[in-house]
């Protein structure tokens, strides 16, 4: 039979045994070491001057003075000489110096495992409850990559439930973002949390986005909302092909273009104007007190709207010639150049013609 036992190494009392109150005492002081075991501090090194009866150290990897060789052990002060015990693994004991407790793993004092799986709930410096099941109380949270990315994932259980985040001033819910009651994107905002308006939705299939926010029809002038582009004009539409349906335009702006007849713009309220620089002419033709040049047709670089009047006005090409018009169509107007006296010379009449598109 060992004299010793196998997880303490306390002496066992012998047969027939003298001074049994030695060994006896002997296995009290050894219970009394390491039973509610505290530490004064651990991964100690050097021996403290004045130690106090019944002290005890966790001695670190390189002990002094007169720990020296006793790495790992524990050391305790008992009538005025250091006594050293091995611990075994998993023994427990209170760091008085950081006030927690430790756990001895076989080669180092480490904090004792925590179960982080399934837990009831969490509080930090906060209670939590059985809807906040995590609660924290603190200026800020922060959540950080772990060498690459970060993701926080908020999940319902089907598409009629709310998974978002909400904004609340004094428990108050003011603002809303994510899947309310649907699988839109949306932000909801509201004055006193019980009335809410839907701000911004996208629609989850084309991402369109629609709400309060943005404008409901392309008369929709409310201040403060945003312009939808098939609504509004910029730069990608805003010089293009006109068009209309009903009388209310549907393309762009403003529509350019030229071909031999000349230059055209339209606008979007259906005005056109038609520019030419017409064939070079002179004016031979006596006709009464003026001269003429030949009749001649500008046809137009595109067609008028038939039915609104077409007005013609432009210049004969110098200051002693003008220009007359007869009655214009939606296609073309016939012209002379005329001017006072007799003059051969070959110039480049103008014209320009205003009407509407639609």
């Amino acid at each position: 039979m060992s004299q010793n036992s196998p997880r303490l190494n306390l002496p066992f009392l012998q047969p027939s045994q003298a001074q049994k109150h030695v060994t006896h005492n002997e296995a009290l002081r050894q219970l009394d070491l390491v039973t509610q075991l505290s530490l004064a501090s651990t991964n100690a090194s050097t021996p403290p001057a004045v130690p106090d009866q019944g002290e005890v150290h966790a001695l670190g990897s390189a002990p002094t003075g007169d720990w020296t060789g006793q790495t790992g052990m524990l050391a305790a002060w008992l009538d005025n000489a250091w006594h050293f015990v091995a611990p075994r693994i998993g023994w427990r004991a209170w760091d008085e110096t950081n006030g927690q407790l430790t756990v001895w793993d076989g080669s180092a004092w480490t904090e004792p495992p925590v179960a982080t799986q399934n837990l009831d709930g969490v509080g930090i410096a906060a209670s939590f409850d059985s809807t906040n099941r995590l609660s924290v109380r603190s200026p800020a949270t922060l959540l950080s990559h772990e060498g690459g990315g970060h993701q926080l994932k908020i999940n319902k259980a089907s598409a009629g439930e709310t998974a978002s985040l909400l904004f609340q001033s004094n428990w108050i819910g003011h603002a809303e973002m994510g899947l309310s009651g649907n699988t839109g994107f949306s932000i909801k905002v509201s004055p006193d949390g019980g009335t809410w308006t839907d701000a911004l939705s996208f629609d989850p299939t084309t991402g369109a986005a629609s709400g309060a926010a943005v404008q409901n029809s392309p008369d929709d002038t409310t201040v403060g909302r945003l312009m939808r582009a098939d609504f509004g004009y910029g730069p990608g539409n805003l010089v293009g092909l006109v068009s209309e349906s009903g009388g209310a335009p549907t393309g762009a702006v403003i529509e350019h273009g030229s071909t031999a007849d000349g230059d055209y713009v339209r606008f979007a309220d259906g005005t056109q104007i038609c520019t030419a620089k017409l064939p070079a002419t002179g004016c031979a033709n006596a006709d009464g007190a003026l001269f003429t040049s030949d009749a001649a047709v500008w046809v137009f670089p595109i067609s008028f709207a038939s039915g609104p009047a077409v007005s013609v006005s432009g210049g004969g090409g110098a200051s002693t010639r003008f220009i007359g018009f007869d009655a214009p169509t939606e296609t073309e107007v016939g012209f002379k150049v005329m001017a006072t006296t007799l003059d051969t010379t070959a110039l480049a009449p103008t014209g320009v013609a205003i009407g509407r598109w639609f």
